[in-house]
């Protein structure tokens, strides 16, 4: 009995060790760069810069971790993002002047950013079609994808940035509601309901368990196609809306903007919980994982740390997160065949 206890426990820390670890590491990451910074991470001004860099490298990582719960990838999150940004600043340029307003204005606003999410979508089904339908392993379909829609963006744009969106436009980035940016209520409001969609839904549940085991799945009789369709079409919206924030935050759109972020997404989903080869991971544990690299992000810069050794940083941290999981599960499972055998 007490053997059966033990296992329990164990399992019970295995599957909910983000939530269980990652508070201590952001109150003590949040201790560290309030220390080193001397009094500057903890100003007000900070905390909103924070706030504002924040949602699009997480709406950026949700749709990474779909892919990921799969069992997949998707390498195309940021040129999907950027494809579907230039298609609707091709819209706003057209038919908007920067400094018009009026009804008109916004209903054109209005199609720029449904026909933006109308191409992620699009761009997201062909991912879809690639590895659910044709059978391409989810890192090749979405390395070919990748490059697809990155030739596509540069040929459109021939390499130059479209800038200059009306100033309505631009509110969804830049604009606040008592202090609080739009783009992060947008954030909050999406991980929420994909947090609701992935615990609570049988969609969410058919997720877990293709990542889990994809041929016993099949044999429960779950539609996998049907499922991963949907996760990489689920993907692509979630690009697509970050896609609508990076564009009104930045008053432009180019074929290069975010190309640091991948990196950063896979990083933030692994260091969040989530499960490299599938079936595990959630919400919570991402957004933590994403303040957590904020904090880190933020200390760096105001401690004049560089972009670039910042950036090679994150692999660090990937490797050792990975590394570290690795060994921690290899235990487990000598701790578990040691009680069963004893």
């Amino acid at each position: 009995m007490w053997k059966s206890e033990r296992f329990n426990i164990q399992e019970w820390f295995r599957r909910n060790r983000e939530l269980a670890t990652l508070p201590f590491v952001l109150v003590a990451v949040f201790a560290l760069m309030s220390i080193l910074a001397s009094g500057r991470f903890l100003r007000g001004s900070n905390f909103q810069s924070m706030a504002f860099q924040l949602p699009e490298v997480g709406l950026f990582s949700l749709a990474m971790m779909i892919a990921l719960l799969t069992g997949g990838l998707n390498l195309s999150v940021i040129t999907t993002a950027n494809l579907s940004s230039i298609v609707a600043a091709l819209i706003l340029k057209t038919c908007c002047v920067p400094g018009d307003t009026g009804p008109m204005v916004t209903l054109i606003i209005i199609l720029a950013i449904a026909v933006a999410l109308a191409t992620s979508l699009v761009l997201g089904l062909i991912n879809g079609i690639l590895i659910a339908h044709v059978g391409v392993s989810a890192i090749l379909a979405t390395l070919g994808t990748m490059t697809l829609y990155d030739g596509l963006a540069i040929a459109i744009t021939k390499g130059y940035v479209i800038s200059d969106f009306p100033k309505s436009f631009l509110f969804i980035g830049n604009g606040t509601i008592a202090g609080v940016p739009i783009a992060l209520l947008i954030f909050i409001v999406t991980a929420y309901l994909m947090s609701l969609i992935l615990s609570r839904k049988p969609y969410g549940v058919s997720v877990y368990m293709i990542g889990s085991n994809e041929k016993a799945t099949e044999f429960s009789g779950v539609n996998i196609k049907r499922v991963l369709m949907k996760s990489y079409l689920l993907s692509g919206f979630l690009s697509g809306i970050a896609s609508v924030i990076m564009t009104s935050r930045f008053n432009s759109a180019n074929a290069g903007y975010g190309a640091s972020y991948l990196l950063v997404t896979v990083l933030i989903a692994v260091l969040g919980g989530v499960d490299p080869f599938g079936g595990f991971g959630k919400v919570s544990g991402l957004v933590m994982a994403l303040v957590i690299l904020q904090f880190i992000s933020s200390g760096l810069n105001l401690l004049g740390v560089t972009a670039f050794v910042t950036i090679s940083m994150w692999g660090t941290i990937l490797i050792m997160v990975m590394g570290l999981n690795n060994y921690l599960e290899k235990r487990r499972l000598k701790i578990i065949r040691r009680d069963f055998s004893a």
